[in-house]
């Protein structure tokens, strides 16, 4: 079948675009947890999260280190389940939109669903592996 779109040629260099899109807000925001580690875990203390500490230094690995090694393209597949169940996690303790009302129930609530988008992109990762521009790849890992 003839390529029209162009797919496989450009394959490659879109699931490294992919992976770094999809990598971004965790490496952003585990960045500002990780130098604002000690606001994080009174944030995580705030929202009665038990050992407040320890969940500082789970969401600082997963968001930011991570997140680093998706863009990398490093141990991509089991990694990507991770995150997404992570993703998954943050979501039902981060956004329960179920348990609130008004403009505060809405904004959880897209905030949710946009974790779910993530979810899903987290799923396609690892089905489509690290593509040729991974150390993944470098490495045969993958």
């Amino acid at each position: 079948m003839n390529d029209i779109f162009a797919c496989e040629k450009l394959r490659d260099p879109l699931i490294l675009l992919s992976r770094i899109l999809l990598a971004l807000l965790f490496i952003i925001f585990g960045w500002q947890k990780l130098v604002g580690f000690g606001a994080t875990e009174g944030y995580f203390t705030q929202l009665g999260l038990p050992l407040p500490f320890v969940a500082t230094i789970i969401a600082v690995v997963m968001e930011f280190f991570v997140g680093v090694a998706i863009v990398l393209g490093f141990f991509t597949r089991p990694l990507a389940i991770l995150l997404a169940f992570y993703t998954l996690a943050t979501a039902i303790v981060g956004h329960a939109f179920w348990t609130m009302t008004g403009q505060a129930a809405i904004e959880s609530e897209i905030n949710f669903y946009k974790n779910v988008g993530i979810i899903g992109g987290l799923f396609l990762l690892y089905v489509t592996g690290p593509g040729r521009f991974s150390l993944d790849r470098i490495l045969k890992l993958a």
